[in-house]
């Protein structure tokens, strides 16, 4: 079985164990995206950026938590900058301007948390 798909009983998602670094690969002058939790309370994402990649500024309702699994970022909050490798996270307050760049190529598992 793929190792992202949900598994479900009764509504609920079953537990499964997942290599964040293998589920997403890198593609040249691309982002690429899977979605690996889908619920009402939130999602999460995992992405991967080439060099040069990222995400104009823009502003998200909820409250969300991203996870550098490998390489490094500039993620831009309110026009405060942070550099981000491989371990680090920080939270992205819901409402605020946030943006992001690949230095280098990274990896992310985005949390975003709706309740």
């Amino acid at each position: 079985m793929n190792p992202v798909q949900k598994q479900k009983t009764a509504g609920e998602i079953k537990a499964t164990v997942l290599e964040l670094g293998t589920l997403v690969d890198y593609q040249a002058g691309s982002t690429v995206s899977r979605e690996i939790v889908s619920q009402k309370t939130g999602t999460v994402t995992i992405f991967a950026f080439d060099e040069g990649q990222g995400l104009s500024e823009h502003t998200a309702p909820f409250d969300a938590l991203v996870f550098v699994i490998d390489g490094e970022t500039e993620i831009t909050i309110s026009g405060h900058t942070h550099r981000l490798t491989g371990g680090q996270m920080i939270i992205m307050p819901a409402h605020e301007p946030h943006a992001l760049k690949a230095v280098k190529r990274f990896k992310m598992m985005l949390v975003m948390i709706r309740s």
